[in-house]
């Protein structure tokens, strides 16, 4: 029996109905890619304890709440394409409130040589050939409650291609999520191509304030020989959710990093899949989150060596404080076929308080021979003999938990490869220690 999913918006059957009169129909794989996708949805309801792989999130605060999409502005100004065709080092910024594209939060064109990077909306209406290949095939829809809730109702996002052999500097992907009085719920759809050679940073940062839903689905191809760099910052709200599946296909001999960093939310979730559709590809995921009051932040991820000859590392902490829940599920699937892999998995959590806790479950499932796998997980407290030795040394207490702490944190941090996510963690870190020495 699905569980009672009419309770995702004021009435989802309606809100899809809107959403086909407003956006004047689609073409006709889009069309029933949606209709699928809601009708799984319907079926799927929203997941429960019994669910494996949801068993330590309950998600039934947001199931309960009626949440409503914020409603469309008719007469708001379209956004100007941001399509560059000459080469520039500068960046660009593509802003959303509510996960509709804001002209206020948007910087203005950069140049970069043979990219764009559009509302996903406009290439909706005016080129929505573009999307056909990709949108709805590397994200599993068909599995995940949330993501076939995006796939039926994700109305604008952002869309980046970056052309065969072309270089940008960073892009940078802002999502606003704004209370309106009433719950509001916003689908973010991101979609991230990279042809044979590009090479790309792409930053997505979400912050708000209110009681707002931000489901969030990013899907991205990497081509042959290219490089993507992306990184997401969350800071929403203590009283916002927020979930996110991150899909990732990578073919041969390219390469993705991921830096993720969760702060902020009620209840917190980002699921990182990574496919290598070809041989000799290298994926590198780091993450940290940082948890107080009664938040709940999750991360999965999963690394699927399909082919072989293909490196993975991962590396996540957790710092959990207060009545704070942290959840760390790595998944490593060697394929039979996908002979001289190279994994590695770690995930380690420190406890500042009694009441926190963390559930860390690294796992490999391994069909092949000819490997290199291992993973590992730690959860403790800071070091007593050493926040001795400090206070010893005439450091206050606060001072030196805050010195520790930020200890533990900064190797995961220093890994970060965009500066500018390096230097806005840090920030977000010193807020919540407020005693670590400038």
């Amino acid at each position: 029996m699905p569980s009672p999913v009419l309770s995702a918006d004021t009435d989802l059957a309606a809100a899809f109905a809107d959403l086909r009169r407003r956006t004047g129909g689609y073409p006709a794989w889009l069309g029933g890619l949606r209709e699928r996708a809601f009708a799984r949805f319907q079926e799927l309801g929203f997941p429960t304890s019994a669910d494996e792989s949801w068993k330590h999130t309950n998600v039934a605060p947001i199931a309960r709440i009626p949440w409503e999409p914020v409603p469309s502005d008719p007469d708001a100004a379209r956004p100007l394409p941001v399509s560059v065709r000459r080469g520039d080092a500068a960046g660009v910024q593509l802003g959303f409130s509510n996960g509709r594209w804001s002209r206020a939060l948007s910087s203005a064109p950069a140049d970069f040589a043979g990219i764009d990077v559009l509302p996903i909306a406009d290439v909706l209406r005016d080129h929505p050939e573009w999307l056909e290949p990709h949108f709805g095939r590397h994200a599993a829809w068909e599995k995940n409650p949330f993501t076939a809730w995006n796939t039926a109702l994700a109305e604008d996002g952002a869309f980046i291609r970056v052309s065969r052999g072309a270089a940008s500097g960073p892009i940078h992907l802002l999502f606003l999520s704004e209370g309106t009085g009433a719950p509001t719920v916003a689908h973010p759809r991101n979609l991230i191509l990279l042809e044979s050679g590009a090479q790309a940073t792409v930053v997505e940062t979400y912050v708000g304030e209110g009681t707002t839903l931000t489901n969030a689905v990013t899907e991205i191809s990497v081509g042959d020989g290219a490089f993507l760099d992306h990184a997401k910052i969350q800071r929403e709200s203590p009283d916002a959710f927020h979930v996110q599946s991150i899909a990732v296909t990578s073919q041969r001999s390219s390469q993705f990093t991921s830096s993720s960093a969760s702060f902020g939310g009620s209840i917190a979730r980002t699921d990182i899949g990574v496919l290598f559709a070809g041989e000799g590809g290298d994926c590198t995921l780091n993450g940290l989150f940082v948890g107080e009051g009664s938040a709940l932040l999750d991360t999965h991820t999963t690394v699927d060596h399909a082919t072989p000859h293909c490196t993975s590392r991962q590396v996540y902490k957790g710092i959990l404080d207060g009545r704070s829940r942290g959840v760390f599920h790595g998944t490593v699937l060697v394929r039979k076929d996908a002979q001289k892999t190279d994994a590695i998995q770690s995930n380690k959590n420190l406890l500042l308080s009694r009441d926190a806790l963390v559930h860390s479950t690294p796992a490999l499932e391994i069909f092949a021979d000819d490997v290199k796998c291992k993973h590992g997980s730690t959860i403790g407290q800071l070091d007593a003999a050493a926040l001795f030795y400090l206070r010893s040394r005439g450091i206050g207490e606060q001072e030196a938990r805050a010195l520790l702490t930020w200890a533990f944190a900064s190797d995961v941090v220093a890994r970060f490869k965009p500066q500018i996510v390096r230097e806005e963690v840090e920030r977000a870190l010193s807020t919540r220690l407020p005693g670590r020495p400038r």
